[in-house]
Parts: C-alpha cells; sequence; structure tokens
C-alpha cells in the first residue's frame, strides 16, 4: 500500500473515531438526474445532515500514487514524510503507551 493511501485511510479513520461522518467508496454521477453517489447513497442527502452547519469536506482517492512531500518535525527536526513524524511517534508510544 502507498504511504499517500494509507496516509488517507488513516485520517478517515480518526475522524471516524472522533465520530464523525465518514464515506468511502466509489464515487458516480447519474447522467439523467446530475446526482452524485458514493457506493449508491446520494451525497445530497447524506449533506442534509449538516445543513446550516459549518463543516469541512475532505476528498482523497486511493488511486492517488504521487509520492507524499517530505516535511520537518516541529519538534525534532527530523524530515519525514507523512501524517505524523514516526520517530515522534515510537518516542511518544515508548513513553505513554500505544494510545497516549
Amino acid at each position: 500500500m502507498s504511504q499517500r493511501k494509507a496516509s488517507v485511510l488513516k485520517l478517515a479513520t480518526t475522524a471516524h473515531e472522533m465520530d464523525m461522518s465518514v464515506l468511502r467508496g466509489q464515487l458516480f454521477r447519474n447522467p439523467a438526474s446530475g446526482a452524485w453517489t458514493v457506493e449508491g447513497l446520494d451525497l445530497g442527502v447524506w449533506l442534509r445532515q449538516f445543513e446550516g452547519r459549518e463543516i469541512v469536506l475532505i476528498a482523497g482517492s486511493l488511486d492517488d500514487d504521487r509520492p507524499l512531500p517530505t516535511q520537518v518535525c516541529h519538534t525534532c527536526g527530523r524530515e519525514y514524510s507523512g501524517a505524523e513524524c514516526p520517530h515522534c511517534r515510537e518516542v511518544r508510544q515508548r513513553l505513554r503507551g500505544p494510545t497516549g
């Protein structure tokens, strides 16, 4: 699995763990009605639950195989790719345990 795909799935898992609405599946547009669906679920219907609220929508393609950009960790100064610095994550897990 690519690092990008793993990062997108981790982001989705984190959102799900925060009790947020998460959809995963193929995106299609019905040529007759113009309605967008994900795995048969009408996105217009799904979005109604958020009507009148400020929201953030994130869409990430699991087919995107571009490499992730390299970043510099603000804590340890090491370069890394992905959502978080693996060195700092390892240290945090060692000190606090896997859930800390």
